[in-house]
């Protein structure tokens, strides 16, 4: 993953707003959903427009969550039109901010981009995302065409190198 350290990974958006007193719904990409209330400190933004901000307060509502937040100056966000500003935008944290993971393990945000090559070295195309079922995590794969690849280390996805920026797997091109 380009940046290091300083580089964001997405973990949710602000998906609207609830209530009059600055309130935020929260929309969670981590698993479990709940993980998002454990960063204190996010990015959130738009495109290139990015500002560090604070969760003060946050639980679960119904099947997602409300957050309050503050500014980096610590301001905290007190009204619904405040909130409204916010709606749409995408939370993040510093790449810094995540646990280390043990050997052979991957955030799926360092997954994305890499290069997926045959093991005879023919490109397939780039990660455009990983999907979550229910046997096991799916690459979806572009390249001259979308391919689904199963994220099965072994039989099938034999070396994966962030730091090289690709995967070797052993899936038919055909399919």
């Amino acid at each position: 993953m380009a940046g290091g350290d300083q580089a964001r990974v997405g973990i949710g958006r602000i998906a609207g707003v609830f209530g009059i007193k600055g309130w935020v719904k929260i929309e969670s990409w981590t698993r479990p959903a709940e993980n998002i209330l454990e960063y204190a400190d996010w990015q959130v933004g738009r495109s290139a427009n990015w500002r560090a901000m604070h969760l003060v307060q946050g639980r679960s509502h119904g099947k997602g969550f409300i957050a309050q937040l503050a500014d980096a100056n610590g301001v905290v966000c007190s009204d619904r039109s405040e909130a409204e500003r916010l709606a749409g935008s995408e939370i993040a944290i510093l790449r810094g901010q995540l646990p280390p993971l043990a050997e052979g393990e991957y955030y799926w945000a360092e997954l994305q981009g890499l290069e997926v090559r045959h093991l005879d070295g023919r490109v397939l195309g780039r990660v455009q995302e990983v999907i979550e079922t229910p046997a096991h995590d799916v690459l979806a794969v572009a390249g001259e065409r979308q391919r689904l690849i199963p994220f099965v280390v072994g039989p099938i996805v034999h070396k994966v190198d962030v730091a090289a920026g690709c995967i070797e797997v052993d899936w038919d091109p055909e399919f």
